[in-house]
């Protein structure tokens, strides 16, 4: 399971409004027509999931509810998933 908070670079309790900020400056940066990165298009298609899932609130409570069960049910693995995607993001962002 991704981590759409840490992909969008917000806390999970943050507000529609710091999400859709952060949404723009990410979709901004990973814009396949402004990033040369090889992988800007995939970045940039992540960052747009997270934030149609974080920004429906009906999606967005199922995505917590979700996530809450997941952190319960295996949390070394969850744990492993998200150190994984942080470290990802950091070589990633190291790149550009």
């Amino acid at each position: 399971m991704r981590d759409y908070y840490a992909l969008l670079g917000v806390a999970p309790d943050a507000s529609a409004d710091v999400i859709k900020t952060a949404y723009r400056k990410k979709a901004a940066h990973y814009h396949p027509d402004r990033n040369p990165s090889p992988d800007a298009a995939a970045r940039f298609r992540e960052v747009q999931e997270a934030y149609e899932v974080l920004s429906d609130t009906a999606r967005r409570t199922e995505y917590d509810d979700n996530r809450r069960r997941s952190l319960l049910a295996d949390p070394l693995e969850t744990a492993r998933g998200i150190f994984g995607d942080f470290l990802e993001q950091v070589q990633r962002d190291a790149k550009v």
